[in-house]
């Protein structure tokens, strides 16, 4: 297979996109969405065989201390030919000047990421828009916050 990779997304399709991650499956993303949270990344990934849209990535960086790889989505016919290790390399390796670089995953990936040099963060937090949703899906595990007032009162 003879890959066209491109960095820029002058000519991206949005809707092809949006079907991309609904089909690797990450989720539904909006093809509204994806052109915001695109066009705010500092790096982006885009993988095209005979001008079909098969692979995608992107990474949010800050330009020297923090990069965030986020969105590595391979369609499912083109998943364990080694085109998704492909991404993540070009986009470790274009964040590399930066002081850490975190990656967002889907829940079972971890040994994928680990060949690259990821190890399991024991602090990182997130809240999301649907937490009952991301705890189902194994992305979190939720425990009772303690209410702010009680907080106080301890202190």
């Amino acid at each position: 297979m003879a890959f066209i990779w491109f960095d820029t997304i002058d000519a991206v399709d949005w809707r092809e996109l949006s079907d991309l991650y609904r089909l690797a499956p990450l989720g539904e993303k909006s093809p509204a969405n994806l052109e915001t949270t695109f066009n705010n990344s500092m790096f982006k990934c885009l993988v095209y065989d005979d001008g079909k849209l098969v692979g995608a990535g992107r990474v949010l960086a800050d330009g020297v201390d923090c990069a965030y790889i986020c969105d590595v989505a391979l369609l499912p016919a083109y998943q364990g030919c080694g085109l998704g290790k492909k991404i993540v390399a070009k986009l470790v390796g274009l964040s590399g000047q930066h002081t850490k670089i975190i990656l967002y995953a889907v829940p079972g990936k971890e040994p994928f990421y680990r060949k690259f040099g990821f190890n399991r963060m024991l602090t990182a937090m997130a809240i999301f828009a649907n937490p009952a949703q991301a705890e189902a899906g194994g992305y979190i595990e939720t425990t009772p916050n303690p209410d702010p007032q009680d907080r106080r009162r301890t202190l």
